[in-house]
């Protein structure tokens, strides 16, 4: 769930999120847009040939939260908010994590918030960052500050790469196992939240 966590809330946001008067990268989000797309998942494993592979899509509104649906596979949808994460599977509701009791989710979001905002400094106390390209193409690499720090700790390295928006992350593991996550059809205030959305969003309390 940690690795989860740190694939939505540090690799979707940053890098659509990066303001391209400080660095040249990528979309700035504010509050009242929405962001829809899709994403492939491939996991690496040692042992395995082929990688695990899961995709579905996303729904992100700055200042409200993210829902992140995984279709395939299996059907599993997880919202996060500033008030925690609740996750459901087959419709039936599976986890239910609140930020206030669990400080490192609190962290996670407010990364996210930052990076939304188009702040990169929201990083910088936990990941060493190296960019380079403009708004048209660029690469980012994180590097966690801290081996032992528990929201960092899951990865040696993080890249990810794009245009306007984030386009292709990929998270190394210490033992080379690695997960990347591709993005593609992303859409920017195509459509307002839809009933189903803004209830989903609602169920952390909100």
């Amino acid at each position: 769930m940690i690795r989860l966590l740190i694939a939505i809330s540090l690799l979707l946001a940053p890098p659509v999120a990066a303001r391209a008067d400080g660095h040249g990268l990528g979309q700035s989000l504010g509050r009242g847009d929405i962001l829809r797309g899709a994403f492939v998942q491939q996991r690496q494993l040692k042992g395995f040939d082929v990688p695990l592979r899961s995709e579905g899509h996303f729904v992100l509104a700055p200042g409200r939260g993210l829902i992140w649906r995984v279709e395939k596979p299996f059907a599993i949808m997880t919202v996060i908010t500033s008030a925690g994460l609740v996750q459901q599977a087959g419709g039936n509701e599976t986890m239910r994590l609140a930020s206030a009791r669990l400080p490192f989710l609190s962290h996670l979001y407010d990364m996210l918030g930052g990076a939304l905002s188009g702040d990169w400094h929201a990083l910088d106390a936990d990941f060493s960052a190296e960019r380079s390209g403009g708004a048209g193409h660029w690469d980012v690499r994180l590097t966690p500050r801290k081996a032992d720090d528990p929201i960092a700790m899951p990865f040696s390295a993080i890249a990810a790469t794009g245009g306007r928006f984030v386009e292709t992350v990929r998270m190394i593991k210490p033992d080379g196992d690695s997960d990347t996550l591709t993005f593609t059809d992303q859409v920017l205030n195509g459509a307002p939240l839809d009933p189903g959305e803004i209830a989903a969003l609602g169920s952390l309390g909100q």
